[in-house]
């Protein structure tokens, strides 16, 4: 069965998300296929599309998901992503570690 075309509007979402991760220094094979799975998000959120997962219509959008997670504004990071970033930098003592003693510890 042949993929219904994107509109216009989800062309252009397509090329500003790919555009914004390449200048984030993502390949440009990376920045596609984020940006391929994210319109495809919104369309499956709004309708457009004919398949749908479950997680696509009842998770919060993408656009707010990456304000929310995004690395600036008074937040930053969540103390999940520093765990994990800390995790993989094998800091000793992360489990018990509060969110800015996790900032200090993986350099950020």
């Amino acid at each position: 069965m042949p993929q219904q075309a994107w509109s216009k509007k989800r062309e252009r979402q397509y090329e500003h998300i790919k555009e914004g991760l390449e200048d984030q220094g993502r390949s440009e094979d990376t920045a596609e296929e984020i940006a391929a799975r994210t319109v495809n998000k919104e369309r499956a959120r709004s309708g457009e599309a004919e398949q749908k997962s479950k997680t696509s219509t009842q998770d919060i959008s993408s656009s707010r998901r990456g304000g929310l997670r995004s690395h600036s504004g008074s937040g930053g990071r969540t103390r999940d992503q520093l765990y994990e970033e800390a995790k993989r930098k094998n800091v000793k003592g992360r489990s018990s570690m509060t969110k800015a003693e996790l900032e200090k510890a993986v350099g950020r």
